[in-house]
């Protein structure tokens, strides 16, 4: 019998044997993720420019429970689903938070 670490010609182990190296991360595995400085500034532009016209319309049709005309309304204006529904949530967080902080003062 031959030793286990012979290299076989068939079966599942099959090849020569080798150590793997560790995968490096790739830049496009970063790709979408904030960091703290970016997250500040984006916060520091909202909170003086504050909404543009479109928002404050979506936010109005979420006031009143039209959760799927501000959806329609966001995707008319932003051009994909995905980005419609994300822009959707953001209105309710800030809705939420407005209230929050309504209730809190």
């Amino acid at each position: 019998m031959a030793p286990p670490a012979m290299e076989m010609v068939v079966g599942l182990d099959k090849g020569h044997k080798v150590t793997k190296l560790p995968k490096r991360e790739k830049p496009s595995a970063r790709k979408g993720n904030k960091n703290k400085r970016v997250k500040f500034v984006r916060d520091v532009i909202r909170e003086v420019s504050g909404f543009s016209p479109y928002e404050r319309r979506v936010m109005e049709l979420l006031k009143v429970n039209k959760d799927k005309r501000a959806l329609k309304f966001c995707k008319k204006r932003l051009g994909t689903h995905r980005r419609a529904k994300r822009k959707r949530e953001e209105m309710i967080g800030a809705l939420q938070a407005a209230r929050k902080a309504q209730a809190a003062s």
